[in-house]
């Protein structure tokens, strides 16, 4: 049987504050610092586990802090508060006594967030009283609730400089004593940061919490032997606000501190003048710009530049990188000695004065970036005082390379004619001629190579092709960021096709060689538009989902009705038609609509207007059921799985019928109900169907109360064929992406949420995915727009 939550909320204006919502007897007009008071009484609503619960709303701002206690005589006090973003903090324990609660958090987005007052036991009832003020936001050492009153300390970190603070006698505390000082930065997903606490007063300890389930705590440094100081580095899994208390590892500690923030990494430590044999470390500066991998910049060294000690003018830049990353750097002078240095996270440093493979007076460095982050380039002299124009490049490194001449005969054909390539730089679309021969730029490993770069998009399909008679062609394709793709063999087995879709925004470089060293010869070379395989380009966008969507709430006499069921398939038609893939003889059928001879006379509609270009979508939302049967293949548990409607059942046995009337390029079968996963072996036994189930067959299914949704299923299908399954960005999602994203997202949301079967054994509600013959790359839609979930359903 389903479990359901819901509530009734009547809006409070706060004077001065947020807007509180809550239950129609909280009618009391509350200012910062008020209170409301509240019982929660047989007959109120509950959790799934029991708990009796009202529920409040508050409308916050992005950093808002907010502080809510929760105060009975009465029984064990718990709070709980839900918001955008996937925001959650619970409390069990916050107050003095131990039995009352608190939660002081800082609002991630604006949004609307809700608080739930509820017990710590099953059963509890008693009169509360529940306020709310502006806190610090910070939570409890290992958990949500927070601090308690005094002064507020703390501010809006920032990578350009350190900053001061002091723990002291009134400061805010945290509910074990430790007194606490809040701090904020903006993150985004992917990037590296460090924090760092340092003070010689107290032990200082760090408490980090952000998006994406971010929550990270450190005492002390293991990177400094013998230090207390605290020190935390992470990866941002999502973007938006970090909240940082600064506080000590004891209670009661106080005294002054200096907090950090960094970005990509470690940093890069000062230091005066070029030291002798060891790292070169250029004087704390603003760095001159921004460099990505793949670019040539111009620059000038000159009078009034920023200096070394011993009197060198330097310009300083930054580039992103990745682990394991090749980079090759160069320098180049016009009137002066060049001296090129990088220095970055993983302890890296490393200069160069000469380019041994070049002139002698050029600078150059080959690098392998020992970590994520960001790094630091010098650009100098090797003479002090000396001055000067110069180009500084960094690219990819394919192997270190002789320096080789330009390649005279190679052209470009496109829509312009045909031209002379110029610089190697490229578009999509075009097709480039040339040959490798003695004289090129070589790998290590000595086969030839010609280089090209052009500009591409995330989520762009193309096909980098290069075709030779004359030799055995290979392409190395390398992402702004520095990932490396390769491919030796086309269709032919000598020719090499990639067909990808780029990751990222920015310069990509085309390594064109050969697979044996010293191989030589022309060739022709393009980059154009794809549609991946002759698979996927049959896929036809627009209007081709056919489906039917069932939703029951209101069961009258046949089950126990259920919150939310009527709208998952209803909000899934919305979502599928305003993405302008759901064609117009889909049928939605919802509470009394949804009897077995109204699915059944669907099936037959929509089976006769559906195609094999098209795919085939049966969704339901609502009860399901079980019951004993004959032992066999189909059934070894000896149980035959149904889904509920208003007047019967349709059991996994006629499913298979119904689904092997249709003749579609992919069938989807999706079953937001209990023991759904019965239905795999049953109907997923053809090519081309697949079944998405939200629980095992012999176990129950729950509601998503806390995304007001019939079932988490559902509410993760809306968003995942509405683009955040997506995970390359090129428009269509997959059926390996759509696999992945919902596993990520049960794993992320639905761990922990309590199952049974029909014997009351008790275990947890887990996702099945069978894909059956259906294959990773097999298109399940193909989006009229490349954009992603907007949310709002």
């Amino acid at each position: 049987m389903r479990k359901l939550l819901f509530s009734t909320v009547l809006s409070v204006s706060l004077a001065g504050g947020p807007l509180l919502t809550g239950p129609v007897w909280a009618q009391t007009q509350l200012r910062p610092g008020g209170q409301v008071q509240g019982e929660l009484a047989r007959g109120d609503d509950q959790l799934d586990s029991g708990e009796f619960i009202d529920v409040y709303e508050v409308q916050g701002r992005a950093g808002q802090p907010l502080a809510v206690t929760m105060r009975s005589d009465d029984f064990d006090t718990y709070l709980m508060v839900r918001g955008p973003g996937d925001f959650e903090e619970d409390n069990d324990d916050g107050g003095d006594d131990g039995t009352n609660s608190m939660l002081d958090v800082r609002l991630p987005v604006d949004g609307t967030y809700r608080i739930t007052a509820t017990s710590y036991e099953s059963g509890e009832s008693g009169r509360y009283s529940i306020s709310l003020g502006t806190g610090g936001g910070n939570g409890p050492r290992g958990g949500g609730g927070g601090n308690t009153g005094g002064n507020a300390g703390g501010g809006v970190l920032s990578a350009d400089r350190p900053a001061s603070g002091a723990l002291a006698s009134g400061d805010r505390t945290l509910s074990t004593g430790e007194f606490a000082d809040a701090w904020s930065f903006p993150v985004r997903r992917g990037q590296t940061y460090s924090v760092s606490l340092n003070a010689s007063d107290f032990d200082p300890y760090l408490i980090l919490r952000g998006p994406g389930g971010l929550s990270e705590d450190n005492d002390d440094d293991t990177g400094q032997r013998g230090t207390r100081n605290s020190r935390i580095r992470f990866t941002a899994p999502a973007d938006g606000t970090v909240n940082v208390s600064a506080t000590s590892f004891e209670s009661g500690e106080t005294g002054r501190y200096q907090i950090a923030l960094e970005e990509g990494g470690r940093g890069s430590s000062t230091g005066q003048g070029r030291p002798p044999q060891g790292a070169y470390q250029p004087p704390e500066r603003p760095v001159q710009g921004a460099i990505t991998v793949g670019q040539t910049v111009n620059g000038s060294l000159a009078r009034g530049d920023r200096q070394l000690d011993s009197g060198e003018y330097i310009d300083t830049y930054t580039v992103r990188g990745r682990r394991g990353q090749q980079l090759d750097l160069r320098l180049t002078g016009n009137g002066f000695d060049p001296y090129l240095a990088i220095q970055g996270p993983g302890g890296l440093s490393e200069f160069n004065d000469d380019d041994s493979e070049g002139d002698g007076l050029n600078s150059r460095l080959f690098v392998t970036l020992p970590a994520d982050g960001e790094y630091r380039i010098t650009a100098t002299s090797y003479e002090a005082g000396e001055a000067g124009d110069y180009r500084l490049s960094v690219v990819p490194a394919t192997g270190r390379q002789q320096a080789g001449r330009p390649q005279q005969d190679s052209y470009v054909e496109n829509d312009r004619g045909r031209q002379d390539v110029a610089g190697g730089t490229i578009r999509v679309g075009d097709t480039v001629g040339g040959s490798l021969q003695s004289g090129d730029d070589q790998l290590d490993s000595g086969e030839y190579v010609d280089t090209f770069t052009f500009r591409g998009q995330r989520g762009q399909r193309v096909a980098a092709e290069l075709t030779s008679s004359a030799f055995d062609a290979y392409v190395l394709l390398t992402t702004p960021s520095g990932e490396q793709l390769e491919n030796d063999d086309g269709e032919d087995g000598t020719n090499s096709r990639l067909d990808t879709v780029l990751s990222e925004d920015g310069e990509y470089t085309v390594a064109v060689t050969s697979y044996q060293p010293g191989e030589t010869g022309s060739y022709r070379f393009s980059v154009t538009p794809s549609m991946g395989s002759q698979r996927q380009a049959a896929v036809q966008g627009g209007p081709r989902v056919f489906a039917i969507m069932v939703g029951i709430s209101d069961y009258g006499d046949e089950a126990n009705n259920l919150p939310y069921t009527d709208e998952d398939a209803e909000k899934l038609a919305e979502t599928l038609d305003r993405e302008g893939v759901l064609n117009a003889s889909s049928v939605v059928l919802t509470n009394a609509e949804a009897t077995v001879a109204g699915v059944r006379r669907a099936f037959t509609e929509v089976a006769r207007e559906a195609g094999p270009d098209d795919m085939f979508l049966f969704f339901f939302s609502g009860h399901g059921s079980q019951e004993d049967s004959v032992t066999s293949a189909q059934e070894p548990d000896g149980r035959t799985e149904s889904i509920i409607l208003t007047d019967g059942e349709i059991t996994d046995t006629e499913m298979a019928r119904l689904f092997n009337s249709l003749d579609t390029r992919l069938s989807l079968l999706v079953l937001d109900s209990c023991f759904s996963g019965g239905f795999a072996r049953n109907v997923v036994d053809r090519p081309g169907v697949m079944g998405l189930f939200s629980s095992e067959e012999d176990l129950t299914s729950a509601v998503a109360d806390k995304f007001e949704a019939g079932g988490y299923l559902s509410h993760f299908l809306r968003a995942g064929l509405a683009g955040e399954g997506d995970g390359d960005g090129d428009g269509a999602v997959t059926a390996g992406e759509l696999a992945t994203y919902l596993r990520a997202q049960f794993v992320a949301e639905v761990q922990g949420v309590e199952s049974e079967t029909m014997e009351g054994q008790r275990n947890y509600q887990n996702l099945v995915i069978d894909r059956g013959g259906v294959q990773i790359d097999d298109i399940v839609v193909r989006l009229a727009s490349n954009g992603s979930y907007r949310g709002g359903l």
